[in-house]
């Protein structure tokens, strides 16, 4: 959500930074809305204050016998009444419609956030890891003959529908080992708080961390009203919303590992082979609330939480700051990291972590008390996967993959396995 009062003082300077996501500019319309309301709202102020002045002299011309004044200011303060009322309906309207356009405004891009239109114009800003140079053509996850056994799309569909698996066997321990090799990690050396969040929230929770009105069919909603959430960056946010913060108990950080859902809008035909794109996936979320002037700092520290998790896995990267054209709605900046996945030859994004500075923090009203006991402002919030779970899976699937179809697996892992180190081909755990 965006100020008004910022947009007000500066409206070049707002249309410039919209045309840099590629976005027409808005300004003229918004200050258009913006200065109807006002009218409206100066107009009912004008009529209360005349009912008020009309109100005080009934009485006195009642006192003094004068009905036909008694009358007059009667009638007038009805009437100011009902123009009031009038007004007032008229400047909530206009609020309500102001209120929804800004809404559908992306966040500003940050000044640092490479110009681009779309992932091609992305910067690569870190690499970690060399790619394995294979003695044979590595295959994808879902080839692999230790794998294949054990994720069954056919049976997800029975179930489901399209774009669902079904993990069993030593495949779904793997996938579970790696949820709680993260989750450990973010806790134990990250210092994050471990969080157990719902995943069906109300329709505040989702406007309030910018899911909601632009992205609504990209998620599901229930019959009831609730919706599943996309990821547990919508319930671990919201846990602000509202609440004025104690500036001395920032930052917040959490971490949780829920089911995320998401419809997948828009994007037919993309990915449709394996378990890359699904309606249904795993994640390890991270959310942290901060004082403004530490988020791009909490923002860096953030990406190497995320980073570390695959660096401990032994999973070659890259780290890209996604360009204006790339990046999403609520975000302000975005760094992307990318595994290596040799059956695709290919980095695929595997983590994205972003701050949208106050972008969240008005729309549900976070704030935090500052130090020097002045007036309540605006905290920044940002979200990172870490990670993705069933995208990790695959990377470390591909990465150790043999020549007899085996897996090799990270020895980080071992502890989260009863100490077996490698998927046999047979599908068997050794």
């Amino acid at each position: 959500m965006h100020d008004i009062r910022a947009i007000r003082d500066n409206p070049a300077a707002f249309d410039a930074a919209l045309a840099r996501r590629g976005d027409a500019p808005v300004s003229s319309d918004l200050l258009s809305l913006d200065e109807a309301r006002r009218g409206k709202i100066l107009a009912a102020e004008t009529a209360q204050a005349e009912q008020n002045k009309a109100s005080k002299e009934v009485g006195a011309a009642k006192g003094r016998g004068d009905e036909a004044e008694f009358e007059r200011l009667r009638a007038l303060v009805a009437a100011k009444k009902a123009e009031i009322a009038e007004m007032n309906e008229a400047a909530k309207a206009l609020d309500a419609q102001l209120t929804d356009k800004l809404a559908r405004i992306p966040n500003l891009p940050a000044d640092d956030v490479p110009n681009g239109a779309d992932e091609a114009d992305n910067v690569e800003v870190n690499r970690w890891g060399t790619p394995r140079s294979f003695d044979f053509t590595p295959r994808e996850h879902y080839d692999l003959p230790s794998v294949a056994p054990s994720m069954d799309f056919e049976t997800a569909a029975k179930i489901s529908g399209s774009r669902f698996v079904l993990l069993s066997g030593a495949v779904a321990r793997i996938h579970r080992a790696l949820a709680q090799f993260m989750l450990d990690t973010h806790v134990d050396v990250n210092g994050l708080t471990e969080t157990n969040t719902p995943v069906l929230v109300n329709s505040d929770a989702m406007y309030g961390t910018d899911k909601l009105p632009k992205f609504g069919e990209d998620s599901y909603q229930t019959t009831e009203g609730k919706w599943l959430v996309p990821t547990s960056e919508v319930p671990l946010t919201y846990i602000a919303a509202g609440e004025v913060i104690d500036a001395a108990s920032l930052p917040r950080r959490y971490t949780a590992h829920t089911l995320c859902f998401r419809s997948e809008a828009g994007s037919a035909g993309r990915d449709t082979a394996g378990m890359l794109r699904q309606h249904q996936f795993e994640k390890v979320e991270m959310v942290s609330v901060t004082l403004p002037e530490e988020s791009d700092a909490e923002q860096k520290r953030m990406l190497r939480c995320a980073e570390d998790i695959l660096e401990r896995l032994g999973i070659p990267y890259r780290t890209v700051i996604l360009c204006t054209g790339d990046m999403g709605f609520g975000a302000r900046r975005t760094y992307d990291i990318e595994a290596w996945l040799p059956g695709q030859d290919a980095y695929r994004e595997i983590s994205s972590v972003s701050n949208t500075g106050d972008f969240q923090a008005r729309r549900m009203n976070a704030r935090f008390k500052p130090a020097d006991g002045g007036k309540p402002q605006f905290v920044h919030t940002l979200n990172g996967s870490g990670l993705a779970v069933g995208r990790c899976l695959i990377a470390v699937l591909e990465n150790g993959q043999q020549a007899d179809g085996s897996v090799t697996l990270p020895d980080v892992l071992a502890p989260y396995l009863g100490g077996k180190t490698t998927l046999g081909a047979d599908g068997i755990l050794v």
